[in-house]
């Protein structure tokens, strides 16, 4: 059985680009057996007594015009700092709407280009990280996301891909206070969980943050 719970937070009820259905299931699969998955779109979860039950946040929640309220935002970010673990797929990073949120995240997403595939490489730099050690470069179809990295805040980038030009973050992993934040780029619909290399970044990660690796 597994011995660590996980909140997922996705949208079911209000979605606008990326729908937690279907998505939830796929966290599911990849995370087991090291975490139960307990899929949910009640940020009223995120209060200090519901997070203690948890290793891990796993964040895919929606883009929407609505901040989370102070409490539920206050209370994400203790948890972090106290100890806990984060990993913020794609979309998820919409909790850049609190900019307190935004600071923890390290990056803030400001649009993407069209889909298409796109070449993730692994920088020699980080290939002895826990989290893609051993790995090797993938190819996978997705948004494009492009970030403004937060001034003055130290983050290990673990994936990079070349577009417009340019190298653009792809993950990215640190610690906040006592705790870890993971943030993985892909993951616009659901097939980007079936590629293979992609759930095995989606399983170590969620173990990094954890404190598992």
């Amino acid at each position: 059985m597994p011995e660590l719970k996980a909140l997922a937070l996705g949208s079911y009820s209000e979605v606008k680009y990326h729908p937690f259905a279907g998505v939830d299931q796929a966290f599911q699969e990849i995370l087991s057996p090291a975490f139960t998955v307990e899929p949910s779109e009640d940020y009223g979860l995120l209060n200090p007594q519901t997070l203690a039950d948890y290793s891990l946040v796993v964040s895919y929640t929606e883009f929407s015009d609505h901040k989370i309220a102070p409490a539920h935002s206050g209370a994400l970010l203790s948890y972090i700092a106290g100890g806990g673990g984060l990993l913020v797929v794609h979309n998820g990073i919409s909790m850049q709407r609190n900019q307190e949120l935004g600071v923890m995240l390290g990056g803030h997403f400001t649009h993407h280009p069209d889909y298409t595939a796109l070449g993730i490489n692994i920088p020699a730099a980080v290939r002895e990280h826990p989290i893609v050690q051993g790995m090797e470069d993938f190819v996978i179809e997705d948004e494009p996301y492009y970030f403004d990295m937060q001034p003055y805040f130290e983050t290990n980038v673990l994936a990079e891909y070349l577009h417009g030009g340019a190298m653009r973050q792809a993950a990215w992993c640190h610690e906040f206070g006592l705790g870890r934040v993971v943030y993985l780029m892909p993951g616009h619909h659901l097939p980007s969980f079936s590629v293979e290399p992609f759930r095995r970044l989606i399983s170590r990660s969620a173990q990094w943050a954890a404190k598992l690796l």
